[in-house]
């Protein structure tokens, strides 16, 4: 899957390491929130209102509750945004929400993609951004004004939203030149002294700085609004909150117990004079506690938040989801279970009792943020009244990475068995569907279409040990459906698979074990001569940073441009990043590790950590390539360690045919087309015992050595 390039790229994303960084709150700060130009149209309830809270409460206005969000088919939309003005309808949606924000006060609303845990994915009933615009993609932000519409997202989906949204919007293509980022569009489009409206739980600390920096200079407000204004129009055919039970990660898979992990977790706090911290990605509550869930689509997680201080561990999730193995294995691991809803009020707590408590900027939604800082004008105002007022020994909030994102991504022996085992099994059930595939297209000339393709994969899938879901949705792209870099057919307008296009096919799965997530590119007829050098080059990026060597503490970013070179020398390119890190049987896209061409994160490669390798390129209108493996870091001899330092490199973990008719042998190397058959050769002896009779001729036939005329 195409690494993460949702709205958090951008927002600024340095942050201060220093270990000296710590914010006193005092009363007077706290009461302002977290700064000049910020302020609250309400006080939030430390009963978390739904639907942050009591997340059953969510569905219970809906007349209608139902299944989720479907894109309206592009030929509906261009349709209408086609029409003449005395045709034209107004979005009423748009309409609905402007009244609430006069009634606000404010006078631009932010609707980010994210949930309160800064998900990529989301359950259907957070899917708020996707229910006022249209657009369906998983990043994005959407801004309203009271005469304006506009939405931010990156190079992966201008395709898509250009067909989904409406007449009423304006595509921003975020992170091309020229383009404001949308805290810089609502100060050149707002006038002073307006008010920007966003739901607390749905910005980080980190992003309402930014948001405030910006928004300032024009003394734009940015204003915290209590309920969430899309909740208060969706009203109609809103899913329900999900209410899947949690299950315990068995410690076979995750290689190390809860209570070694809260060992080195409290090492970490008191080494930086913490008291506690508050874990708030779920991906990571869950690595913590060992448990995984199934609240989000593609991702075996729950919505729940983790506190961990000195002496104890609670987790905070819908108490209904806790069954008797999982209320036994925490129990066995010394952590109390309390309700999603009680954290807001703990937070305070913890404030007005002088708690040193770690946040990190980039993930904690201000909502916590404003709790800790209600609790510290609660100890401040006691301070006063006890003639403390000048005490060293109050409540700090320490603005510092998560403790837990680099060990989480540093997987361990455990974690690395299963995911080798996950990708053969999956590697065993493409084959198996690529062998299929191919004689119902090329042999039976059966009229496929790209959702049938997808499914079928599915079934395929599925018949294998440990399968769970898909780790996200099939981008099935026959011809110009390829070009749209995450594209999602749907059924009323999705194209044919043929022998005419090239088809592109990225898809992953979740299994008990282990998490996939693999890209082919495959032309059943006969590609053109450009189609071919295209692949050709995208192959050639694909082997280098699959055999690139490099130094220890060398970020991911430094390795990008040898993706793209090869496209480069042609006046080439792609919009997205070459790498993101995966999760060991968690979230597809995982962090901090990346390799991009964005060169703010510095997060260095370790041995341990997986990422992926996709370079592609996208004609728009016309064909998408992309070539994807995940990649194992780990350390490679070399004949010299030059400083003393150890050199890394990767070991490829999928395992499955790159269509040798698509290369054009002239522009590749000789040591390119050793790596090609090396990697055959690998792909037939790991995988050929695992498949039936006719998928292994198919297999044998893909694997063949390729040599020059």
């Amino acid at each position: 899957m195409v690494p993460l390039g949702s709205a958090r790229l951008l927002r600024c994303i340095w942050i201060s390491n220093s270990p000296g960084r710590h914010s006193v709150l005092s009363a007077a700060a706290a009461r302002r929130g977290i700064g000049a130009g910020i302020r609250r149209s309400s006080s939030i309830s430390m009963a978390m209102p739904s639907p942050r809270g009591n997340l059953t409460a969510l569905c219970s206005g809906s007349k209608n509750p139902g299944p989720g969000i479907t894109a309206e088919p592009s030929s509906v939309r261009n349709a209408r945004k086609n029409v003449k003005d005395k045709e034209f309808v107004p979005d009423k949606k748009l309409a609905d929400l402007r009244k609430l924000m006069s009634e606000s006060g404010v006078q631009a609303y932010i609707v980010p993609s994210e949930d309160a845990h800064q998900s990529e994915f989301i359950a259907e009933c957070f899917t708020r951004r996707a229910y006022v615009s249209g657009f369906t993609g998983s990043a994005g932000t959407a801004v309203i004004t009271l005469e304006k519409a506009a939405l931010w997202t990156d190079g992966r989906y201008y395709l898509q939203a250009e067909n989904q949204l409406g007449p009423e919007w304006t595509l921003m293509r975020g992170g091309s030149v020229g383009v404001p980022s949308y805290s810089e569009w609502l100060r050149d489009n707002l006038s002073a002294g307006s008010a920007v409206g966003i739901d607390p739980f749905l910005v980080t600390h980190e992003g309402a700085e930014e948001l405030r920096r910006t928004l300032s200079a024009k003394e734009i407000q940015l204003t915290f609004v209590d309920r969430n204004l899309i909740d208060k129009i969706w009203l109609d055919g809103r899913p329900c909150p999900p209410k899947s039970p949690l299950r315990v990660h068995d410690l076979i898979y995750a290689g190390v117990d809860v209570a070694a992990k809260l060992s080195d977790a409290r090492k970490k706090l008191s080494a930086a004079g913490a008291t506690g911290i508050v874990i708030t990605m779920l991906d990571e509550v869950a690595w913590l506690f060992n448990l995984r869930g199934g609240d989000v689509p593609h991702s075996p997680v729950a919505y729940a938040y983790a506190l961990v201080e000195m002496d104890k561990a609670t987790l905070f999730t819908d108490l209904s989801k806790v069954t008797p193995d999982v209320e036994m294995h925490l129990e066995n691991s010394s952590v109390t279970v309390k309700e999603y809803s009680a954290l807001l009020s703990t937070i305070q707590r913890l404030a007005e009792s002088g708690s040193k408590l770690w946040l990190d900027p980039t993930k904690t939604n201000m909502a916590i943020v404003n709790a800790f800082s209600d609790g510290c004008t609660g100890f401040y105002a006691k301070a006063d009244v006890d003639g403390k007022n000048g005490t060293s020994d109050g409540p700090a909030a320490l603005h510092r990475p998560s403790p837990l994102s680099v060990p989480k991504a540093i997987k361990n022996a455990a974690e690395m068995s299963g995911m080798k085992q996950a990708h053969l099994r999956d590697a065993a059930a493409l084959v198996e569907f690529w062998a299929w595939l191919e004689v119902q297209i090329v042999t039976e000339k059966a009229k496929l279409t790209e959702v049938e393709v997808g499914d079928e994969l599915l079934r395929f899938r599925s018949k294998q040990e440990g399968f769970l879901e898909t780790s996200f949705d099939t981008i099935c792209g026959s011809g110009a459906n390829g070009a749209i870099v995450h594209y999602r057919a749907e059924s009323d307008t999705c194209a044919l698979v043929d022998d005419e296009h090239m088809l592109l096919l990225d898809s992953g799965a979740q299994y008990t074990d282990g998490t996939t997530d693999i890209t082919r590119t495959v032309h059943f007829g006969v590609p053109t001569d450009y189609q071919k050098e295209c692949f050709t080059r995208v192959l050639q990026g694909h082997i280098s940073i699959d055999q690139a060597v490099f130094p220890e503490n060398t970020p991911g970013f430094v390795l990008d441009v040898l993706a793209r070179s090869s496209l480069w020398r042609i006046g080439l390119d792609y919009r997205h990043g070459t790498g993101h890190g995966v999760g060991a049987a968690l979230n597809v896209h995982e962090g901090p590790q990346s390799i991009s061409f964005r060169f703010g994160n510095m997060t260095a490669l370790q041995p341990g950590m997986i990422i992926s390798n996709e370079p592609g390129y996208y004609e728009d209108h016309k064909f998408g390539i992309r070539i994807e493996n995940l990649l194992h870091v780990c350390e490679v001899e070399t004949p010299n360690r030059f400083g003393g330092v150890s050199y890394l490199g990767f070991e490829c973990l999928s395992f499955v045919p790159i269509q040798t008719k698509l290369i054009a042998l002239h522009l590749l190397s000789d040591e390119d087309i050793s790596w090609v058959n090396k990697y055959h050769a690998a792909v037939w002896d790991k995988v050929s015992p695992l498949v039936n009779e006719s998928a292994r001729e198919w297999l044998k036939r893909n694997t063949l050595p390729i040599k020059r005329a």
